[in-house]
């Protein structure tokens, strides 16, 4: 069968996976919206109390030779300590990862996951509206538009998986990010963000906040409003050693103190 020899297929080497995930030449170049240099390039310094990560995180893989991209379509279970985190521009952001996992991950890069309070600073903007880009949804702005199909019952049907996995085993296969219309490259909507320089809050990918009873928020690009509008989206549907298809982070860290 064809179609289903096909969708057993990943994108795991070679010059097409490192398309997906390396950075543009000068990436991290970033400089701040607020002309701060309290905050890493690939930070923004939100309400002059805390740098938050512009893009949704990606890992690298920590080996002898150096460090090399992980797959964001491969989980990180068992590896936890070989990866960290990274915020880049223009590449798949890392779903598939626990909110344990994603903790570890910015830990090792010398950050943290944020706050729930911090994470929604950042993705209110200066002007504290509903969305980053304003107080009312637009259609197409931020990547919440939704597939007329869902992307694990699509993947189902090509894989020929059993009704009564779809949402267990299915929902980890590595398959579901890499269709049409569904996840983007980080910052590939361009308006959606704020001032203060930080993209992707909304739709793409849900994103773990620092908290040991499981929460993420944002939504993700199935789903922005049935847990709250825009920036108010937030659920505690998982535990935090949770993952699947649809779970990403980014991080935060305290500034370097002003002179």
């Amino acid at each position: 069968m064809k179609a289903k020899e096909s969708a057993t297929t990943t994108v795991k080497d070679g010059a097409a996976l490192e398309s997906t995930m390396a950075p543009e030449s000068g990436a991290g170049q970033v400089v701040s919206s607020t002309g701060s240099t309290r905050c890493p390039a690939e930070m923004a310094l939100v309400e002059d109390r805390v740098c938050v990560d512009r893009w949704e995180s990606s890992l690298v893989e920590l080996t002898p030779s150096g460090e090399r991209p992980w797959s964001p379509f491969d989980p990180v279970d068992g590896n936890e300590r070989r990866v960290r985190a990274v915020s880049w521009p223009g590449v798949i952001p890392q779903g598939y990862i626990s909110g344990r996992q994603a903790k570890m991950a910015c830990a090792a890069s010398g950050k943290r996951l944020c706050t729930s309070d911090e994470w929604v600073s950042a993705c209110r903007g200066p002007e504290d509206t509903t969305f980053p880009y304003g107080a009312q949804r637009q259609h197409g702005v931020c990547n919440d538009d939704e597939r007329p199909v869902h992307p694990v019952a699509e993947i189902a049907a090509l894989l020929e998986i059993k009704s009564e996995e779809l949402w267990t085993t299915a929902m980890n296969n590595p398959l579901i990010n890499q269709l049409s219309h569904a996840l983007l490259a980080t910052g590939e909507r361009a308006a959606c963000t704020n001032a203060y320089g930080v993209f992707d809050m909304v739709g793409n990918l849900h994103e773990w906040v620092d908290d040991p009873n499981g929460t993420f928020r944002g939504g993700y690009f199935m789903d922005t409003t049935r847990n709250g509008e825009g920036c108010k989206y937030s659920t505690t549907a998982h535990s935090f050693g949770y993952h699947d298809y649809s779970t990403g982070f980014r991080c935060c860290m305290d500034p370097e103190q002003a002179d």
